[in-house]
């Protein structure tokens, strides 16, 4: 018997993954498997041994983009 006792049996899971499929659309669905994995694989990461990295810092691979404000220049005025 599952976590769940006989309430998921495999008509349940078939129309939950048509539900998603519906709601994402096919071409979105790769994408989202892809995320979806990354996710866990720095999850598991971070579980073996949190002291290697941490939660803010950026993954292997992603963009690092630099959040400080930018501030407008400031106009010389000549006389």
């Amino acid at each position: 018997m599952g976590p769940f006792g006989n309430a998921f049996g495999l008509p349940h899971l078939i129309i939950i993954l048509v539900i998603i499929l519906l709601l994402f659309g096919a071409p979105k669905l790769p994408g989202l498997a892809k995320s979806i994995g990354q996710s866990m694989k720095i999850f598991r990461s971070e579980i073996k041994d949190p002291s290697k990295g941490s939660a803010g810092e950026a993954a292997a691979g992603d963009e690092v983009v630099d959040e400080t404000p930018a501030t407008p220049a400031k106009k010389s005025q000549s006389s």
